[in-house]
Protein backbone atom coordinates (compact mmCIF):
# COMPACT_ATOMS: atom_id res chain seq x y z
CA UNK A 1 0.00 0.00 0.00
CA UNK A 2 2.07 3.09 -1.38
CA UNK A 3 0.26 6.51 -0.23
CA UNK A 4 1.87 9.95 -0.11
CA UNK A 5 3.20 11.31 2.75
CA UNK A 6 0.59 12.75 5.16
CA UNK A 7 -2.03 10.94 2.22
CA UNK A 8 -4.16 9.09 5.22
CA UNK A 9 -2.39 5.65 5.41
CA UNK A 10 -2.22 5.84 9.01
CA UNK A 11 -5.80 6.58 9.37
CA UNK A 12 -6.29 3.24 7.23
CA UNK A 13 -4.56 1.77 9.33
CA UNK A 14 -6.62 2.34 11.89
CA UNK A 15 -9.89 1.77 10.93
CA UNK A 16 -8.80 -1.45 9.35
CA UNK A 17 -7.38 -2.17 12.94
CA UNK A 18 -10.71 -0.93 14.36
CA UNK A 19 -12.80 -2.82 12.01
CA UNK A 20 -10.95 -6.55 12.70
CA UNK A 21 -11.04 -5.78 16.88
CA UNK A 22 -14.44 -5.43 16.63
CA UNK A 23 -15.43 -8.49 14.25
CA UNK A 24 -13.34 -10.90 16.33
CA UNK A 25 -13.79 -9.36 20.50
CA UNK A 26 -15.06 -12.43 21.21
CA UNK A 27 -12.38 -14.28 19.83
CA UNK A 28 -8.64 -14.68 21.20
CA UNK A 29 -7.06 -13.69 18.01
CA UNK A 30 -4.27 -11.21 17.30
CA UNK A 31 -2.90 -8.37 14.72
CA UNK A 32 0.56 -7.75 14.66
CA UNK A 33 1.30 -3.64 13.86
CA UNK A 34 5.34 -3.07 13.60
CA UNK A 35 7.05 -0.12 12.91
CA UNK A 36 10.89 1.05 12.27
CA UNK A 37 10.88 2.63 15.81
CA UNK A 38 8.84 1.64 18.94
CA UNK A 39 9.24 5.55 19.85
CA UNK A 40 7.74 7.45 18.44
CA UNK A 41 6.28 5.37 15.31
CA UNK A 42 3.96 2.49 16.81
CA UNK A 43 3.29 4.91 19.84
CA UNK A 44 1.75 7.27 17.44
CA UNK A 45 0.20 3.99 15.39
CA UNK A 46 -1.30 3.09 19.13
CA UNK A 47 -2.93 6.61 19.94
CA UNK A 48 -4.54 6.50 16.88
CA UNK A 49 -6.75 3.42 17.32
CA UNK A 50 -7.21 4.18 20.84
CA UNK A 51 -8.84 7.46 19.40
CA UNK A 52 -10.96 5.55 16.66
CA UNK A 53 -11.88 3.02 19.37
CA UNK A 54 -13.50 5.93 21.55
CA UNK A 55 -15.55 7.36 18.60
CA UNK A 56 -16.77 3.90 17.91
CA UNK A 57 -18.22 3.99 21.64
CA UNK A 58 -15.47 1.81 23.10
CA UNK A 59 -14.53 3.96 25.23
CA UNK A 60 -13.95 2.54 28.84
CA UNK A 61 -14.27 -1.23 27.16
CA UNK A 62 -10.74 -1.25 25.65
CA UNK A 63 -7.72 -1.47 27.31
CA UNK A 64 -4.13 -1.68 27.01
CA UNK A 65 -1.65 -4.17 28.22
CA UNK A 66 2.24 -4.47 29.37
CA UNK A 67 2.48 -0.53 27.29
CA UNK A 68 2.06 -2.56 23.15
CA UNK A 69 -1.25 -4.38 23.33
CA UNK A 70 -4.77 -2.83 23.12
CA UNK A 71 -7.12 -5.13 23.64
CA UNK A 72 -10.97 -4.81 22.59
CA UNK A 73 -12.94 -8.13 24.71
CA UNK A 74 -10.54 -10.90 23.66
CA UNK A 75 -8.77 -9.32 20.53
CA UNK A 76 -5.81 -7.86 21.02
CA UNK A 77 -3.81 -5.61 18.52
CA UNK A 78 0.24 -5.83 19.39
CA UNK A 79 2.51 -2.74 18.90
CA UNK A 80 6.09 -3.94 18.01
CA UNK A 81 9.32 -2.20 16.70
CA UNK A 82 10.96 -3.58 13.30
CA UNK A 83 14.93 -1.96 14.73
CA UNK A 84 17.05 -4.84 13.92
CA UNK A 85 18.07 -5.13 18.19
CA UNK A 86 14.13 -5.44 19.44
CA UNK A 87 13.66 -8.81 20.38
CA UNK A 88 9.82 -9.54 18.61
CA UNK A 89 10.23 -13.44 18.10
CA UNK A 90 7.31 -15.54 19.82
CA UNK A 91 4.32 -13.61 18.88
CA UNK A 92 1.25 -15.11 16.33
CA UNK A 93 -0.87 -13.01 14.12
CA UNK A 94 -3.96 -14.41 13.31
CA UNK A 95 -6.01 -11.49 12.31
CA UNK A 96 -3.33 -9.25 10.30
CA UNK A 97 0.13 -8.60 9.64
CA UNK A 98 0.88 -5.15 9.06
CA UNK A 99 4.31 -3.24 8.47
CA UNK A 100 4.48 0.21 9.15
CA UNK A 101 6.89 2.46 6.80
CA UNK A 102 8.05 -0.80 4.85
CA UNK A 103 11.25 1.43 3.20
CA UNK A 104 12.39 1.62 6.56
CA UNK A 105 12.52 -1.63 7.91
CA UNK A 106 15.38 -4.14 7.30
CA UNK A 107 14.43 -7.60 4.84
CA UNK A 108 16.30 -9.91 6.95
CA UNK A 109 14.83 -8.99 10.62
CA UNK A 110 11.31 -9.15 8.33
CA UNK A 111 12.05 -12.44 6.30
CA UNK A 112 12.97 -14.16 9.61
CA UNK A 113 11.09 -12.96 12.18
CA UNK A 114 7.85 -11.16 11.47
CA UNK A 115 6.90 -12.91 8.24
CA UNK A 116 7.01 -16.43 10.30
CA UNK A 117 4.32 -14.48 12.92
CA UNK A 118 1.33 -15.74 10.19
CA UNK A 119 2.68 -19.02 8.72
CA UNK A 120 0.37 -21.24 10.88
CA UNK A 121 -2.62 -18.86 10.12
CA UNK A 122 -1.90 -17.79 6.60
CA UNK A 123 -2.23 -14.34 7.32
CA UNK A 124 -3.06 -11.62 5.34
CA UNK A 125 -0.15 -8.77 5.28
CA UNK A 126 -0.17 -5.27 4.63
CA UNK A 127 2.89 -3.23 3.68
CA UNK A 128 2.50 0.37 3.95
CA UNK A 129 5.35 3.31 2.77
CA UNK A 130 6.26 5.11 0.04
CA UNK A 131 9.26 5.12 -2.03
CA UNK A 132 13.08 5.24 -1.39
CA UNK A 133 15.49 3.51 -3.47
CA UNK A 134 15.10 0.41 -5.52
CA UNK A 135 16.35 -1.79 -2.77
CA UNK A 136 14.31 -1.34 0.23
CA UNK A 137 11.70 -3.77 1.12
CA UNK A 138 8.80 -2.02 0.10
CA UNK A 139 10.12 -1.91 -3.74
CA UNK A 140 11.01 -5.38 -3.50
CA UNK A 141 7.23 -6.86 -2.66
CA UNK A 142 6.11 -4.36 -5.16
CA UNK A 143 7.00 -6.03 -7.95
CA UNK A 144 6.61 -9.35 -6.96
CA UNK A 145 3.19 -8.27 -6.32
CA UNK A 146 2.60 -7.02 -9.19
CA UNK A 147 4.07 -10.15 -10.98
CA UNK A 148 1.56 -12.23 -9.39
CA UNK A 149 -1.44 -9.55 -10.39
CA UNK A 150 -0.23 -10.08 -14.31
CA UNK A 151 -1.07 -13.81 -13.44
CA UNK A 152 -3.88 -13.64 -11.78
CA UNK A 153 -5.73 -10.50 -12.30
CA UNK A 154 -6.00 -10.26 -8.45
CA UNK A 155 -5.13 -6.95 -7.28
CA UNK A 156 -1.93 -6.91 -4.87
CA UNK A 157 -0.27 -3.33 -5.04
CA UNK A 158 -2.36 -0.32 -4.07
CA UNK A 159 -0.76 3.40 -5.19
CA UNK A 160 -1.91 6.34 -4.57
CA UNK A 161 0.05 9.71 -5.11
CA UNK A 162 0.03 13.30 -4.00
CA UNK A 163 -2.44 14.34 -6.90
CA UNK A 164 -4.48 11.23 -6.52
CA UNK A 165 -4.66 12.42 -2.64
CA UNK A 166 -5.17 15.99 -3.53
CA UNK A 167 -8.09 14.95 -5.61
CA UNK A 168 -10.30 14.85 -2.22
CA UNK A 169 -7.93 17.33 -0.08
CA UNK A 170 -7.92 20.94 -0.90
CA UNK A 171 -5.44 21.57 1.78
CA UNK A 172 -3.20 18.95 0.75
CA UNK A 173 -3.20 20.13 -2.77
CA UNK A 174 -1.79 23.93 -1.68
CA UNK A 175 0.47 22.40 0.64
CA UNK A 176 2.24 20.11 -1.64
CA UNK A 177 2.04 22.49 -4.33
CA UNK A 178 4.26 24.55 -2.33
CA UNK A 179 6.11 22.09 -1.29
CA UNK A 180 7.13 21.41 -4.93
CA UNK A 181 7.79 24.88 -5.65
CA UNK A 182 10.42 24.84 -2.40
CA UNK A 183 12.45 21.85 -3.38
CA UNK A 184 11.29 21.28 -7.58
CA UNK A 185 9.43 18.19 -8.61
CA UNK A 186 12.92 16.27 -9.18
CA UNK A 187 14.11 16.71 -5.62
CA UNK A 188 14.58 13.42 -4.02
CA UNK A 189 12.31 13.92 -1.12
CA UNK A 190 9.80 14.71 -3.11
CA UNK A 191 10.32 12.49 -6.04
CA UNK A 192 9.66 9.56 -3.50
CA UNK A 193 7.61 11.31 -0.99
CA UNK A 194 5.00 12.42 -3.57
CA UNK A 195 5.49 11.12 -6.50
CA UNK A 196 6.01 7.88 -4.83
CA UNK A 197 8.90 7.12 -7.73
CA UNK A 198 11.94 5.27 -6.46
CA UNK A 199 15.30 6.55 -7.05
CA UNK A 200 17.17 4.16 -8.75
CA UNK A 201 21.07 3.72 -6.65
CA UNK A 202 23.26 6.86 -6.33
CA UNK A 203 25.17 8.37 -9.21
CA UNK A 204 25.54 11.75 -9.72
CA UNK A 205 24.48 14.56 -7.45
CA UNK A 206 23.67 17.52 -9.65
CA UNK A 207 21.97 16.59 -12.82
CA UNK A 208 23.46 18.64 -16.21
CA UNK A 209 20.00 20.48 -16.09
CA UNK A 210 20.93 21.26 -12.05
CA UNK A 211 24.27 22.74 -13.04
CA UNK A 212 22.47 24.71 -15.66
CA UNK A 213 19.91 25.90 -13.22
CA UNK A 214 22.90 26.86 -10.96
CA UNK A 215 24.95 29.08 -13.51
CA UNK A 216 24.09 32.65 -13.04
CA UNK A 217 24.06 35.75 -14.93
CA UNK A 218 25.38 37.98 -12.80
CA UNK A 219 29.17 38.84 -12.60
CA UNK A 220 31.69 37.78 -9.50
CA UNK A 221 32.22 40.65 -7.23
CA UNK A 222 35.24 42.06 -4.90
CA UNK A 223 33.37 44.02 -2.52
CA UNK A 224 30.00 44.61 -1.36
CA UNK A 225 27.21 46.71 -2.56
CA UNK A 226 25.19 49.24 -0.70
CA UNK A 227 22.47 48.05 0.59
CA UNK A 228 22.93 44.61 -0.24
CA UNK A 229 22.72 41.81 2.47
CA UNK A 230 25.37 38.86 2.24
CA UNK A 231 25.85 35.97 4.19
CA UNK A 232 28.82 33.00 4.13
CA UNK A 233 29.29 29.74 4.17
CA UNK A 234 32.72 28.23 5.34
CA UNK A 235 34.79 24.51 4.78
CA UNK A 236 37.26 24.34 6.80
CA UNK A 237 40.07 21.96 6.19
CA UNK A 238 43.08 20.80 8.07
CA UNK A 239 46.40 21.94 8.61
CA UNK A 240 49.32 22.07 6.69
CA UNK A 241 53.51 22.58 7.84
CA UNK A 242 54.70 22.93 4.07
CA UNK A 243 53.61 25.85 0.90
CA UNK A 244 50.54 27.34 0.93
CA UNK A 245 47.77 28.31 -1.98
CA UNK A 246 47.71 26.88 -5.01
CA UNK A 247 50.98 25.51 -5.99
CA UNK A 248 50.57 23.09 -2.94
CA UNK A 249 47.03 21.87 -4.46
CA UNK A 250 49.38 21.13 -7.34
CA UNK A 251 51.66 19.19 -5.57
CA UNK A 252 49.47 17.65 -2.60
CA UNK A 253 46.38 16.68 -4.45
CA UNK A 254 45.33 15.03 -1.47
CA UNK A 255 45.43 18.39 0.35
CA UNK A 256 41.65 19.65 1.06
CA UNK A 257 41.37 24.01 1.28
CA UNK A 258 39.73 25.82 3.36
CA UNK A 259 36.91 27.86 0.63
CA UNK A 260 34.98 30.97 2.00
CA UNK A 261 31.46 31.50 -0.60
CA UNK A 262 29.90 35.28 -0.06
CA UNK A 263 26.63 35.15 -1.43
CA UNK A 264 24.31 38.30 -1.74
CA UNK A 265 20.72 37.70 -0.98
CA UNK A 266 17.31 38.75 -1.79
CA UNK A 267 13.85 38.08 -0.51
CA UNK A 268 11.63 37.80 -3.74
CA UNK A 269 8.64 39.69 -3.11
CA UNK A 270 10.27 41.73 -0.21
CA UNK A 271 11.02 40.56 3.03
CA UNK A 272 7.47 40.55 4.29
CA UNK A 273 6.76 37.60 1.23
CA UNK A 274 8.13 35.50 3.72
CA UNK A 275 9.83 33.07 0.42
CA UNK A 276 12.91 31.38 0.84
CA UNK A 277 15.84 34.02 0.02
CA UNK A 278 17.29 33.85 -3.16
CA UNK A 279 20.97 33.61 -3.16
CA UNK A 280 23.69 34.90 -5.78
CA UNK A 281 27.38 33.22 -5.21
CA UNK A 282 29.45 36.53 -5.87
CA UNK A 283 32.82 35.84 -4.31
CA UNK A 284 35.43 32.82 -3.21
CA UNK A 285 38.31 33.17 -1.01
CA UNK A 286 40.17 29.76 -1.55
CA UNK A 287 43.40 28.61 1.07
CA UNK A 288 45.37 25.71 0.82
CA UNK A 289 47.51 24.77 3.38
CA UNK A 290 46.82 27.45 5.48
CA UNK A 291 47.45 27.20 9.55
CA UNK A 292 44.36 28.39 10.85
CA UNK A 293 46.20 31.22 13.43
CA UNK A 294 47.12 32.74 9.97
CA UNK A 295 43.56 32.69 8.53
CA UNK A 296 41.72 33.81 11.97
CA UNK A 297 41.97 37.89 11.36
CA UNK A 298 41.70 37.61 7.86
CA UNK A 299 38.68 35.69 7.83
CA UNK A 300 37.76 37.86 10.32
CA UNK A 301 37.90 40.90 8.47
CA UNK A 302 36.84 39.48 5.77
CA UNK A 303 33.32 38.38 6.94
CA UNK A 304 33.06 41.86 9.59
CA UNK A 305 34.74 44.25 7.62
CA UNK A 306 34.58 44.11 3.92
CA UNK A 307 31.39 42.19 3.30
CA UNK A 308 29.86 42.74 6.59
CA UNK A 309 28.41 39.14 6.62
CA UNK A 310 24.54 38.83 8.57
CA UNK A 311 25.05 34.87 8.96
CA UNK A 312 27.79 32.88 8.35
CA UNK A 313 27.70 28.92 8.77
CA UNK A 314 31.01 27.71 9.54
CA UNK A 315 32.56 23.65 9.54
CA UNK A 316 32.70 23.13 13.13
CA UNK A 317 33.91 19.32 12.72
CA UNK A 318 36.82 17.83 14.06
CA UNK A 319 39.95 20.77 13.50
CA UNK A 320 36.89 23.12 12.45
CA UNK A 321 35.66 23.35 15.99
CA UNK A 322 38.18 25.87 17.45
CA UNK A 323 37.80 28.20 13.97
CA UNK A 324 34.11 27.97 14.73
CA UNK A 325 34.38 29.28 18.41
CA UNK A 326 36.96 31.52 17.55
CA UNK A 327 34.54 33.42 14.90
CA UNK A 328 31.52 33.07 17.07
CA UNK A 329 33.57 34.75 19.64
CA UNK A 330 34.89 37.19 17.73
CA UNK A 331 31.80 38.12 15.77
CA UNK A 332 28.84 36.84 17.85
CA UNK A 333 25.85 35.53 16.82
CA UNK A 334 25.70 35.81 13.22
CA UNK A 335 28.22 32.39 12.97
CA UNK A 336 26.46 28.96 13.03
CA UNK A 337 28.54 26.40 14.05
CA UNK A 338 27.76 23.56 11.61
CA UNK A 339 28.38 19.94 12.98
CA UNK A 340 28.65 17.18 9.76
CA UNK A 341 27.07 13.76 11.22
CA UNK A 342 25.17 11.50 9.13
CA UNK A 343 21.57 13.07 9.98
CA UNK A 344 22.83 16.63 9.42
CA UNK A 345 24.86 16.30 6.46
CA UNK A 346 21.67 14.67 4.95
CA UNK A 347 19.64 17.16 5.26
CA UNK A 348 22.15 20.02 3.92
CA UNK A 349 22.34 18.29 1.17
CA UNK A 350 18.78 18.09 0.60
CA UNK A 351 18.49 21.91 1.29
CA UNK A 352 21.29 22.27 -1.31
CA UNK A 353 19.46 20.43 -4.31
CA UNK A 354 16.00 22.30 -3.33
CA UNK A 355 17.63 26.17 -3.66
CA UNK A 356 19.17 24.92 -6.71
CA UNK A 357 16.06 23.07 -8.34
CA UNK A 358 13.84 26.27 -7.40
CA UNK A 359 16.03 28.32 -8.76
CA UNK A 360 17.59 30.09 -5.77
CA UNK A 361 20.88 29.57 -5.66
CA UNK A 362 23.09 31.20 -8.91
CA UNK A 363 26.41 31.05 -9.53
CA UNK A 364 28.89 33.78 -10.86
CA UNK A 365 29.86 33.61 -14.35
CA UNK A 366 32.69 32.62 -15.90
CA UNK A 367 36.06 35.04 -15.46
CA UNK A 368 38.67 32.66 -15.94
CA UNK A 369 39.83 32.15 -12.76
CA UNK A 370 41.08 29.41 -10.73
CA UNK A 371 38.30 29.43 -8.18
CA UNK A 372 35.54 29.23 -11.24
CA UNK A 373 37.34 26.15 -12.57
CA UNK A 374 37.11 24.28 -9.44
CA UNK A 375 33.75 25.54 -8.83
CA UNK A 376 32.50 23.43 -11.76
CA UNK A 377 35.17 21.01 -11.60
CA UNK A 378 33.32 19.69 -8.14
CA UNK A 379 29.81 20.49 -8.76
CA UNK A 380 29.98 17.71 -12.15
CA UNK A 381 32.10 15.32 -10.06
CA UNK A 382 29.86 15.30 -7.29
CA UNK A 383 28.38 11.86 -6.40
CA UNK A 384 25.62 10.92 -4.15
CA UNK A 385 24.44 7.57 -2.16
CA UNK A 386 21.19 7.08 -0.79
CA UNK A 387 20.94 5.41 2.89
CA UNK A 388 17.85 4.07 4.47
CA UNK A 389 15.52 6.13 6.66
CA UNK A 390 15.44 9.03 3.46
CA UNK A 391 18.86 10.01 3.98
CA UNK A 392 21.55 11.25 1.49
CA UNK A 393 25.21 11.38 1.55
CA UNK A 394 26.87 14.11 -1.13
CA UNK A 395 30.71 14.38 -1.46
CA UNK A 396 33.43 14.21 -4.38
CA UNK A 397 35.34 11.13 -4.44
CA UNK A 398 38.86 11.41 -3.11
CA UNK A 399 40.22 10.04 -5.98
CA UNK A 400 38.40 12.63 -8.32
CA UNK A 401 39.30 15.48 -6.54
CA UNK A 402 37.97 17.51 -3.54
CA UNK A 403 34.74 18.58 -2.20
CA UNK A 404 36.03 22.03 -0.23
CA UNK A 405 33.81 24.35 -2.91
CA UNK A 406 30.76 21.96 -2.87
CA UNK A 407 30.54 21.91 1.24
CA UNK A 408 31.17 25.62 1.15
CA UNK A 409 28.02 26.21 -1.34
CA UNK A 410 26.03 23.71 0.91
CA UNK A 411 27.02 25.89 4.16
CA UNK A 412 26.55 29.09 1.89
CA UNK A 413 22.85 27.60 1.38
CA UNK A 414 22.36 26.40 5.33
CA UNK A 415 23.19 30.10 6.23
CA UNK A 416 20.83 31.86 4.04
CA UNK A 417 18.41 29.41 4.98
CA UNK A 418 19.15 31.04 8.86
CA UNK A 419 18.96 34.38 7.88
CA UNK A 420 15.84 36.44 9.21
CA UNK A 421 16.18 39.92 8.47
CA UNK A 422 14.59 42.39 10.81
CA UNK A 423 11.18 43.61 10.01
CA UNK A 424 10.77 47.27 10.02
CA UNK A 425 8.71 48.53 13.58
CA UNK A 426 6.57 51.34 13.24
CA UNK A 427 3.50 52.63 15.42
CA UNK A 428 -0.42 51.98 14.49
CA UNK A 429 -1.97 54.64 13.97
Amino acid sequence: MEIARQGGKNELSAQLDLLLLTLHMAQPKNLVKCAPTFRPQAVISMGRLKDRLNDAGFDGIWTAELGYIIRLGAARAIFLSADRSANVVGHTAHLLLEIDETQDVDKEKYAKEFKPMGATTNVTTVLYGTSWDDSTLLEEMKYTNLGLQKRDGIQRHFRFDWQEVARYNPDYLAYVEGEKARLGENHPLFLTQYRLMPIHGGGGFLSPQQRAQLQGEHSRKSRPEPGKVYVAGIDLAGEAEEGEGARLRALKPQQDSTVVTIGEVEFPGGVMAQKQPAVKIVEHYWWTGRKHTELYPQLVDILKNVWRCRRTAVDATGVGQPVASFLKEALGTIVVPFTFTQPSKSELGFNLLAAVNSGRLKMYTGDGSLEYREFWSEMEKARSHYRPSQTIDFYVDPTQGHDDFLMSLALLAEAAGNYSPRSARGTRV
